[in-house]
């Protein structure tokens, strides 16, 4: 003989799963990382004790202000998320929620990401010498440079590197300063020609940077409305999509005259 059940204790009945999953869904992994505003380093200066460029083979100049690279710290490719942790950054400014294959590309345990972080840094480090070698018209074989930057990994300090070399060796090209004394941050890959490139997390980076001083960001042109998002008071965008118009931009921020792109 079958029975029925009331209403109340059909539905009691029919949530039972849904409750369950949830409360498993609570405590497992999901495929995120999360991300917080990291470390800046002024790339005219030192980092951990040793200078973060170093130019052997051409006279180098003595520079004011900072030329601030920035990053972002995100828990690593093992690191457990659950659905607690993703709510609760979903609704943060100085956090973010990120796919982890947009973090680490490609999978891998933490020592082969450490290798392929490590591989795109010596590639990015490479293309910003040639950059700057060719923007300056000097040849790589009269000058050496040599980047350092510890625990620092992935192509995203591209941009800064081009223009902290320009600043040891040139300037802004008529004795003057490239940050006009300034605290100058930002971010973007670079490639040999001259062309930046987007990268991630540039709403944390603006956090960052604001955090260590400085009042103008460069930002490649294509990440414009991310970087806006939560915009810190005191922070100036400068879209840039190549090395020459970075430079061109600086320059008139230097100068106080000329047109400075705005996002």
């Amino acid at each position: 003989m079958l029975s029925r059940l009331t209403r109340p204790r059909a539905l009691a009945v029919c949530a039972l799963p849904v409750v369950a999953l949830l409360a498993t869904a609570g405590f497992a992994p999901l495929p995120f990382s999360l991300a917080q505003p990291g470390m800046t380093a002024n790339v005219l200066g030192e980092n951990k004790g040793d200078p973060v460029i170093t130019v052997a083979g051409a006279p180098t100049r003595r520079t004011t202000g900072e030329l601030r690279m920035t990053t972002i710290e995100a828990t690593g490719p093992d690191a457990h998320v659950s659905l607690g942790d993703v709510l609760d950054g979903w609704f943060r400014t100085d956090r973010a929620v990120m796919p982890r294959d947009s973090v680490y590309p490609g999978g891998g345990d933490v020592k082969e990401i450490e290798r392929h972080n490590a591989a795109e840094m010596k590639e990015s480090q490479d293309d910003a010498t040639k950059a700057a070698l060719a923007y300056l018209d000097k040849s790589a074989s009269d000058v050496d440079v040599t980047l350092k930057l510890a625990d620092v990994g992935g192509p995203s300090a591209g941009l800064l590197f081009t223009l902290g070399i320009i600043d040891k060796l040139d300037g802004d090209g008529s004795g003057g300063d490239l940050t006009g004394g300034r605290t100058v941050a930002g971010t973007g890959t670079i490639d040999a020609r001259g062309k930046v490139g987007a990268v991630g997390g540039v709403g944390l980076k603006t956090q960052a940077a604001r955090r260590d001083g400085a009042t103008v960001f460069l930002v490649p042109k294509a990440e414009c409305s991310d970087a806006g998002a939560e915009l810190p008071e005191g922070l100036r965008l400068v879209p840039v999509t190549t090395l020459k118009g970075a430079v061109s931009a600086l320059v008139a921020l230097e100068k106080g005259k000329g047109p400075v792109p705005s996002c």
